[in-house]
């Protein structure tokens, strides 16, 4: 399951890069695009798989692990970081690598906060104690 999802996932990704190409100095919008989406995907995942739908064997491997897995890419976020850097474009290198990290936590948040609101959970402030 995590193979078949992961082929789907990579295929999907590289199908954004060729919609949104970018130059060897410009901002690679498709892959800040796709990492930013599969967190927020991710994010919104483990909400359902963890609190709302009844325990599937593959559901998590094939959606999680597979496509999303698949889908995302550090190591291409990192080559790119390094070309831009390469080809003089520091600003830009260094715009992606932070922008990214920003947007895909504050994704990963907002799937998270999403997927509890239409679930009906509440949604979590920070660090809940018992008393």
């Amino acid at each position: 399951m995590i193979a078949v999802g992961g082929g789907a996932g990579s295929v999907a990704r590289y199908l954004a890069g060729r919609a949104l190409p970018a130059p060897p100095s410009g901002f690679p919008w498709a892959t800040f695009l796709v990492n930013v989406t599969g967190c927020l995907a991710l994010g919104a995942l483990m909400v359902f798989v963890l609190s709302v739908w009844p325990p599937r064997r593959y559901v998590r491997p094939f959606l999680g692990v597979g496509f999303l897995g698949g889908f995302t890419t550090f190591s291409t976020f990192t080559t790119e970081i390094v070309g831009r850097m390469s080809a003089g474009g520091w600003t830009t290198a260094v715009a992606y690598a932070a922008g990214s990290l920003v947007a895909g936590l504050a994704a990963v948040w907002c799937g998270a906060t999403l997927a509890r609101a239409v679930a009906g959970l509440p949604v979590r402030h920070g660090k809940e104690t018992s008393q």
